[in-house]
């Protein structure tokens, strides 16, 4: 019987697992790090960018392990994980005097900057949600006026599965599991409490979309083609993406992604999008 096994999108066969055995078989000394480097060579697994998917080839490894179909060297080294140490950002001592007008708003880019402690302490202090790593490839960026932050907006990899945003692009599962990189995810967007300028938002919903997929290519060596928004309902209206022209997709079921009970477990959310090409389903469905 063939196997097949899915991984973040990877499909492993028989034969890629007789080969992940022979290959631990010839290297019994080799690192897992090492391993998971030796095998995206070998299947070419590589990002956007060029990198080698490492970091998910032994997230993969780890998976094939606990189900019993390999048998792993044992863990040479265990580096310290940012990522799971993370500490909470900073609190922020900002100038919080009202804002009710501007003469000109400027944003910059913060993403490996001296200014990002800057956006995730304004975001961990000031968004309802708090402040959370991005996923995959991300940008963050703070608006500003007078040389004072009136805003913060960050866009991440895009979700997996999203069937209302699938059916509007019209693409397969195959294409979509082949371009999902061209699709870019608005995970925190916010307007500083102080700030009250009228249509604001949906100002900087523009600005932020003119630069973003050249911004995008410039970091990730590609450009993205369409963008997408949750907005919590029992929140929200939606109205500056609206006014900023964005299109309205559907909602989300309110169970999560790996719900097996059919029950609603959280508040349902809008989905908004935006093309940034004309032809973008075309792009997004080739291949």
């Amino acid at each position: 019987m063939e196997l097949e096994v899915k991984y973040q999108g990877k499909k492993v066969t028989t034969d890629d697992l007789k080969f992940i055995k022979q290959l631990i078989s010839d290297h019994p000394n080799t690192s897992r790090r090492q391993l998971s480097k030796l095998i995206c060579e070998a299947w070419d697994w590589r990002q956007a960018n060029g990198h080698l998917k490492d970091m998910v080839c032994r997230g993969l490894l780890l998976q094939l392990e606990r189900s019993g179909y390999v048998q792993l060297p044992p863990v040479k080294f265990r580096p310290n994980n940012p990522l799971a140490n993370r500490s909470k950002p900073a609190k922020i001592a900002i100038d919080t005097t009202p804002i009710f007008d501007y003469d000109q708003i400027e944003f910059k880019q913060v993403r490996r900057t001296s200014d990002e402690k800057l956006y995730d302490g304004l975001i961990s202090q000031y968004h309802y949600l708090g402040y959370v790593h991005p996923i995959g490839e991300y940008l963050k960026y703070i608006f500003f006026t007078n040389g004072r932050p009136i805003g913060c907006i960050c866009f991440s990899s895009a979700v997996r599965h999203l069937k209302c945003r699938d059916q509007f692009i019209g693409w397969s599962k195959v294409q979509r599991e082949s371009n999902l990189h061209l699709i870019a995810y608005n995970t925190r967007f916010l307007i500083l409490p102080w700030v009250s300028i009228y249509c604001l938002a949906s100002q900087l919903l523009s600005k932020i979309i003119k630069v973003l997929s050249g911004d995008w290519e410039r970091h990730f060596n590609h450009a993205i083609y369409f963008v997408e928004s949750f907005v919590d309902t029992e929140r929200f209206c939606g109205t500056c993406y609206k006014a900023a022209n964005w299109i309205y997709l559907g909602k989300t079921t309110g169970r999560g992604k790996n719900d097996q009970t059919f029950r609603v477990n959280r508040s349902i959310k809008a989905i908004w999008g935006y093309p940034l090409l004309k032809n973008f389903r075309e792009v997004l469905q080739h291949g």
